[in-house]
């Protein structure tokens, strides 16, 4: 049922004055229709109960009348439907580093995971928009171009592993990517959330020529730089053995001047997330600046209950019969 009560046509809520009306007239007429006689004492006396179930049966026409009348009166809920006609939303593109160094256990359990987890969160936020994903190390590739179906990105997002594409951080593949999966967008607001750990050491495009190029487009772009302040537990090489990774302590490097160049052309903003709660709390914040607006129009759904009242309306009346005919066996 619908959260809000109305009567679609109140004015019959009136008539229900009849109903004690009319029961008090009804008291009033029995009293002075039948003889009444006083005796010293009751002993002896047949039991007046079924005296009392022909009083109170008197009552039940009238309730059913009180039935029907709010039943003429349309009593209906009803709930608002909110339908959207346009999407003013936003076109996003998630450029995100996958090189060997998000295994890095600055974050936990290491800065690749903190990242997936996060990000697919920010995902299934962004109801409205269409989203897609960039993925780069020393190249880059999109597996994802945008779209609605948030459950397919969430997808990706969860299946990416750091040895998907060749070593390196190519900071400017990774954003030129992402750049041409929005040139044709026409988004009120088109985005890209550039996020790596490292310094662009691989790749063919310079990273502040893609960033020429977005803001040439009307593209924004918000740089993150992923790591702790110092050192961490960095993957240096791989046990030829075992096939895992060997850890050391490394300096923890980020080019943060090319960062902030980045998002300072684009008119973006440059966040630096050294734990799980800090890159948490910048993606929350990225959601917050880019708000999609919609347009559209809302209606109301009515659901009828008058029914229920006519079948009460008709209860009372079946029951006024039963104990007439039954109990009291007698006509009205």
């Amino acid at each position: 049922m619908g959260g809000n009560w109305e009567f679609a046509q109140p004015q019959w809520l009136w008539a229900l004055c009849i109903v004690p009306l009319g029961w008090a007239w009804m008291i009033w007429r029995r009293r002075i229709q039948f003889n009444r006689y006083r005796y010293s004492q009751l002993d002896g006396l047949p039991s007046s109960t079924l005296g009392h179930v022909r009083q109170w049966t008197g009552l039940l026409p009238w309730l059913a009348l009180g039935a029907f009348i709010v039943a003429l009166a349309r009593p209906q809920s009803s709930e608002v439907i909110q339908q959207p006609s346009q999407n003013l939303g936003v076109d996003m593109m998630m450029a995100l580093d996958i090189s060997a160094s998000m295994l890095s256990r600055d974050l936990q359990p290491n800065r690749l995971e903190a990242l997936k987890e996060v990000a697919q969160d920010f995902v299934s936020a962004r109801t409205m928009d269409r989203l897609g994903l960039v993925i780069y190390a020393g190249e880059a590739y999109s597996p994802v171009p945008l779209t609605t179906d948030h459950t397919l990105l969430n997808g990706q997002i969860q299946g990416l592993r750091y040895d998907l594409l060749e070593g390196g951080t190519a900071i400017g593949m990774g954003l030129s990517t992402a750049v041409n999966r929005l040139v044709d967008s026409q988004a009120k607001s088109k985005v890209i959330i550039l996020l790596t750990d490292g310094e662009n050491n691989a790749g063919l495009v310079d990273p502040t020529q893609a960033a020429d190029l977005a803001q040439s487009l009307g593209i924004k772009v918000y740089t993150i730089g992923l790591g702790t302040n110092g050192m961490a537990q960095t993957p240096v090489a791989k046990d030829p053995m075992t096939g895992r990774l060997i850890y050391e302590q490394r300096p923890v490097s980020i080019d943060e001047e090319l960062l902030q160049r980045i998002a300072s052309t684009t008119g973006g903003q440059y966040f630096r997330a050294t734990d799980n709660q800090s890159l948490k709390e910048i993606y929350a914040l990225i959601d917050a600046m880019e708000k999609s607006e919609i347009e559209g129009y809302q209606f109301y759904r009515y659901s009828e209950h008058f029914y229920r009242w006519v079948w009460l309306g008709l209860a009372f009346i079946g029951l006024e019969l039963l104990l007439n005919l039954v109990v009291l066996k007698t006509a009205f």
